[in-house]
């Protein structure tokens, strides 16, 4: 079945809602997780899944990509994994004497890098120009990726054995970081009882193309967000960087990101202008992992105690 391209506003939102009820019926019990990767997407972000191995974080790509009839690539990150296996190489070829480019499997809609901190530092690296500028560079050739183009990728927890530490500069790229967790019980019998999770994606149809994710964001940047809900945000970066727990605070890239999605939130939310929260729902996933703590801190205690302590106004 081919993507079909709403219009009209009543049509995309049908669309969008179509697209966000499939998802959550293949990665059951996790609704607000389902809305983060979508406002992630949907926002021009990378997304960054968190958790234990077999909680869902595949799935839960192979679902979007799915509903946005994006095409998709997967690369299993392991500590040999070299950067032109992601990117691609030149091939010297006898019968025309010049090198050809193959494309890696970054030339995509969707990438799915798969336990991405399993690999080096210098391979993880592979992404960073792809995932700020959408483009790579090759033997001093700059090649455009195709667009849309989104990063999912997957990161175990560090005390695992074989895992390597993403870099700050990498961390930064990634818009959100989310935790699906295990499932609660309702949901966790519905697994154990229902179809298998890879019959349901083959039944998966598109809902939006690339043409209708346009236009959603186009539609998210329009969402109004007042100068009081400003006045909140920038308390916020300004409360990282000053508090004295938080060794480096968040960035005006941060901010940028962080205003990007609470729009995009706000419009999934059926909303024409943005709330504080919006704003409260989004910190913790946006701002936890680039914060850097001084004395040993999650940066999820310090983003919940940003929040806690920064009024509204």
């Amino acid at each position: 079945m081919s993507a079909i391209t709403p219009l009209h506003d009543e049509t995309l939102r049908t669309h969008l809602d179509a697209a966000m009820a499939q998802v959550n019926r293949v990665l059951l019990g996790k609704p607000r997780q389902v809305k983060l990767a979508f406002t992630c997407l949907i926002a021009g972000g990378h997304l960054l899944l968190e958790d234990v191995p077999g909680v869902g974080k595949t799935t839960l790509a192979h679902a979007l990509a799915a509903s946005f009839a994006l095409d998709f690539q997967r690369v299993q990150f392991t500590s040999d994994l070299l950067p032109s296996d992601i990117i691609g190489v030149s091939v010297y070829e006898r019968e025309t004497s010049q090198f050809r480019f193959h494309p890696g499997p970054i030339f995509t809609g969707l990438l799915l890098a798969d336990e991405i901190n399993r690999a080096t530092p210098k391979t993880q690296s592979a992404l960073l120009e792809a995932m700020a500028e959408g483009q790579v560079t090759v033997d001093g050739q700059t090649l455009a990726l195709p667009q849309p183009f989104f990063v999912v990728a997957t990161q175990n927890p560090m005390d695992l054995a074989g895992t390597f530490p993403l870099p700050d500069s990498q961390l930064d790229r990634f818009m959100l970081r989310v935790s699906l967790d295990y499932p609660d019980a309702a949901a966790e019998r519905a697994l154990l009882t229902g179809s298998d999770r890879r019959d349901l994606l083959a039944q998966l149809t598109p809902q939006l193309d690339g043409d209708g994710l346009a236009e959603l964001s186009r539609r998210a940047r329009t969402v109004t967000a007042s100068s009081a809900l400003l006045d909140y945000l920038q308390a916020l970066l300004a409360a990282s960087r000053r508090h004295a727990d938080i060794r480096v605070g968040l960035s005006p890239r941060a901010g940028l990101a962080l205003l990007s999605a609470a729009r995009t939130w706000a419009m999934l939310s059926d909303r024409q202008h943005v709330l504080p929260e919006d704003v409260q729902a989004l910190f913790v996933p946006l701002a936890a992992h680039r914060m850097v703590a001084a004395r040993g801190a999650s940066g999820d205690h310090l983003a919940r105690d940003l929040l806690a302590n920064v009024a509204v106004g």
